[in-house]
């Protein structure tokens, strides 16, 4: 028998919480830094770069690698000779442990889970409660696996009940590109083949679990059908060519992984959940020795990356742009922003426009404005900010049309692609979207050099702030003609690989 004390589990969690949301995994970092060097798409290269310098800066900083810290998936092991010192459940010491790991004052973690999904959708304030998955097994540990998921990456999960005759390889071609780049590649596949479909989908989850190795069952060769599969899936996602941040480029997976489960014949149950460049989770042991212990890396084992927009980007003063300045950048471009902007995310959004339905007055001025789709991390110690990345964009592409035709906002900053009810109102007012580096939020908080809040406290994280950046760095992704970065990248680079493909295999 083992005896594990409460106080064990919560610390464990807190800790391994606190960890993740700081330290990338380094199989995952080296990932990265690989598809980094290999990459000629020179946009891919540059998102990659600010990954990179932003995993390196959280490491040093013991900060959030993204301001999205995350919903909290928890496997649980438990061995039926584990004995338990206290009273508290296992689900009750999970979530005391999520709470402390959030609210530590020294590394503060953004709160997003809500209650009342239907309904109030009120915030929680400490994030919990975790999702848990649980399985008592022989033994006397407690075997640990955890997660931090990003709203922006579970949104892009996907399912199918496939035909058992159907090609999963097909499936994941067909459905990759329709998920945009809202997941923040480069990351990895997570897929769950068989059982039921909530199966498939915890299994999907379970498999992220995992460290990067798909290189060396490449080198070794595969010995099954799984990792045939794995490697044929890898190779015909990175041949979609929608490369880092969806900008085009040679690198979109950096690995798939797999698990399956005995499924009924009639049925081929298949679930995929991506993870982003945020990837984030942690594994550990109970044995009732106490505390786990989670050594932290080396800085040894990042990467030197530097990385400077300065001599290739167009400046520009966020308090004297016009509509006529706008009209000149062109899609691709590299800017580095200085002055003020607000920020609004769905809530501030869908707040706005019922003010305007009611003829109400706003309580901030949009005219001749950007307003960055962000929801920062609060600050700690000196900062002004915490870690502040961009959200995804095409959550606000509903809101678009009517706030640019009432308002006068000149643009609007935030990440991933814009769909086509955005992307027409931005043509139609000549109006321009620019692009942040998702999973490089701590780099992006170096820029701002003030934030207030200045409507909307009650929402929290989701309140509208005003930031004064000083060289914020984004790329202009749909610029007042409507052209899309992400969708002429991505064509570009997938007809550059198959062309080269061509060529090898003759």
């Amino acid at each position: 028998m083992t005896l594990i004390r409460n106080e064990d589990v919560i610390q464990s969690v807190a800790d391994a919480l606190q960890y993740i949301s700081y330290y990338h995994p380094i199989d995952f970092v080296q990932a990265v830094h690989e598809a980094y060097e290999k990459e000629e798409s020179a946009a891919a290269k540059d998102a990659m770069a600010q990954i990179l310098l932003n995993s390196r800066l959280c490491a040093e900083g013991k900060r959030p690698i993204c301001q999205d810290t995350g919903i909290v998936t928890v496997f649980l092991k438990v061995g039926m000779d584990v004995q338990w010192e206290g009273d508290m459940s296992i689900t009750d010491m999970v979530n005391e442990g999520v709470r402390r790991a959030y609210l530590l004052p020294d590394n503060v973690l953004r709160a997003s889970i809500l209650s009342d999904p239907v309904g109030a959708r009120k915030n929680t304030g400490d994030n919990t409660p975790a999702v848990i998955h649980m399985e008592l097994v022989p033994g006397a540990t407690v075997d640990v696996k955890l997660a931090a998921k990003g709203g922006g990456s579970e949104n892009k999960a996907r399912m199918a009940m496939l035909n058992p005759s159907d090609s999963i390889a097909d499936w994941v071609e067909a459905t990759l590109p329709g998920m945009g780049a809202g997941w923040c590649p480069p990351g990895m596949l997570g897929i769950g083949v068989g059982g039921t479909a909530e199966k498939a989908a915890v299994l999907a989850k379970e498999s992220l679990m995992d460290p990067i190795d798909i290189h060396e069952l490449r080198e070794r060769g595969p010995d099954n059908r799984v990792e045939e599969l794995r490697l044929e899936i890898m190779d015909r996602a990175n041949a979609l060519g929608i490369g880092a941040q969806g900008l085009g480029g040679l690198t979109t997976v950096l690995d798939v992984k797999i698990l399956d489960y005995p499924t009924h014949a009639a049925s081929l149950p298949v679930a995929m959940i991506p993870n982003c460049a945020a990837t984030r989770h942690a594994h550990f042991t109970l044995d009732g020795s106490g505390v786990a212990e989670l050594p932290p890396p080396s800085l040894d084992d990042w990467p030197e990356i530097t990385w400077d927009a300065g001599p290739r980007a167009r400046k520009v003063d966020l308090d004297s742009v016009t509509a006529e300045e706008i009209a000149e950048w062109q899609p691709g471009e590299t800017l580095l922003l200085s002055g003020s902007m607000l920020t609004g995310r769905d809530a501030a959004h869908k707040r706005l426009l019922g003010m305007l339905e009611q003829g109400e007055s706003l309580p901030v001025d949009l005219k001749g404005k950007f307003i960055y789709y962000v929801g920062p991390v609060d600050p700690v110690r000196e900062e002004v900010i915490g870690p502040a990345g961009p959200t995804t964009a095409t959550r606000m592409d509903k809101f678009t049309e009517p706030l640019l035709a009432q308002t006068g906002l000149l643009g609007m900053i935030g990440k991933a692609e814009r769909g086509p009810a955005g992307i027409d109102a931005i043509k139609k007012h000549s109006a321009v979207y620019l692009m942040a580096v998702g999973g490089a939020a701590y780099l992006v908080s170096k820029a701002i050099r003030k934030a207030e809040v200045v409507a909307f406290e009650d929402l929290g994280m989701e309140a509208i702030h005003e930031f004064t950046v000083e060289e914020m760095p984004v790329t202009v992704a749909v610029d007042v003609n409507g052209t899309s970065v992400h969708q002429t990248g991505p064509a570009i680079w997938k007809q550059k690989i198959a062309e080269e493909h061509a060529i090898e295999v003759k």
